[in-house]
């Protein structure tokens, strides 16, 4: 869903519509903030630990550990390129009821 949001923010300068009754505008705040926890969680046990999250079953605590990572290089990146003009930026004009 970030990525999702990411794209639609670069080509409209507004996130995801909020769709019916909010659900899909939900989903994304709920997704940006499991990655930002994720990637948060991850960096604090590095420190206290010198280690990353365990892998987990199948690799997939290390897999999404490491995909947070991308989705927040791809967030600041993106967020940068919208604050020096490069991406557009709606404001509060998106999406108004």
């Amino acid at each position: 869903m970030v990525g999702c949001s990411l794209l639609t923010l670069t080509q409209t300068g507004c996130g995801v519509p909020p769709g019916p009754a909010g659900i899909y505008g939900a989903a994304e705040g709920l997704s940006f903030l499991q990655v930002v926890g994720l990637s948060g969680y991850s960096a604090f046990t590095k420190v206290k630990t010198g280690q990353g999250l365990n892998s987990g079953p199948a690799g997939l605590l290390g897999a999404a550990e490491g995909l947070s990572y991308v989705a927040v290089v791809a967030l600041v990146t993106v967020f940068a390129l919208q604050a020096v003009g490069v991406v557009p930026n709606g404001g509060a004009a998106c999406y108004e009821v």
